[in-house]
């Protein structure tokens, strides 16, 4: 995706642009999680239009953006050591980093506690373990909330593929193919928040584009995703932090 810059007081909003043959008629701007600016515009229109469209919002952007770089204040770097606490489903989980005694090794939640048990405990070895641990477990949960939420957006066929990443702009996406990806990350989110990117996703199965048909399949299929989708960006930070 090209790079562009919209001038805002003295100060610039950089954004990326994409051009979509489905897109709506209108173009449609997003502040991902970790504060990268999205703009998608319908195939044949100009930059000056596009940017012209960014001006008009970007006060909101702006607010976006200096929301996210609050937040981003408050999350010191992982350093992988007991003590430290790290989310799953929604809740904090303390992790105790334990020697291995023979071949115990392996990673399992127990009593509330992430234990890991490896016979090297240097911060790579056990930041490897943990995420291997994280996408076992999207695996099985994500799978189950497709098989769940799926009926609500009137996919009757057999659930979409599914397919996993680690990203640090987004939460999910859904490809032409009908292939769903989901952030291995979002596996660390509440159980609701999850179900609404799934849902979200899932609606793309139908319409590609976030056209005013999209949002209201959105709005039939998950009545309250406003919400959801607003704690989940209070978490961005939180969540995304490695």
């Amino acid at each position: 995706m090209a790079l562009y810059d919209v001038a805002y007081g003295d100060e610039h909003i950089r954004f990326s642009l994409r051009f979509l043959v489905r897109a709506a008629r209108s173009v449609s701007i997003h502040v991902t999680p970790d504060g990268a600016v999205l703009v998608d515009a319908p195939e044949g229109t100009t930059l000056p239009e596009v940017k012209k469209a960014v001006r008009q919002r970007a006060a909101w952007v702006w607010q976006q953006l200096q929301a996210s770089k609050a937040r981003k204040l408050h999350v010191l770097p992982r350093e992988y050591i007991s003590g430290e606490t790290h989310f799953y489903l929604g809740r904090r989980h303390m992790l105790k980093v334990q020697p291995a005694h023979g071949d115990e090794l392996g990673v399992r939640l127990w009593r509330g506690r992430l234990e890991i048990t490896t016979a090297k405990r240097d911060a790579l070895t056990v930041r490897y373990m943990l995420e291997g641990w994280y996408r076992e477990r999207a695996t099985e949960v994500f799978a189950r909330v497709i098989a769940d939420m799926s009926p609500r957006v009137g996919l009757r066929r057999a659930p979409p593929p599914l397919r996993l990443l680690s990203m640090r702009t987004q939460w999910g996406s859904c490809s032409p193919k009908g292939e769903v990806l989901l952030n291995t990350h979002l596996v660390k989110a509440p159980r609701p928040c999850i179900e609404y990117v799934v849902v979200h996703e899932l609606c793309h199965l139908k319409e590609l584009n976030h056209s005013e048909r999209f949002y209201r399949q959105l709005d039939r299929a998950l009545p309250d995703w406003v919400v959801r989708k607003a704690e989940l960006d209070n978490m961005a930070e939180v969540l995304l932090n490695r």
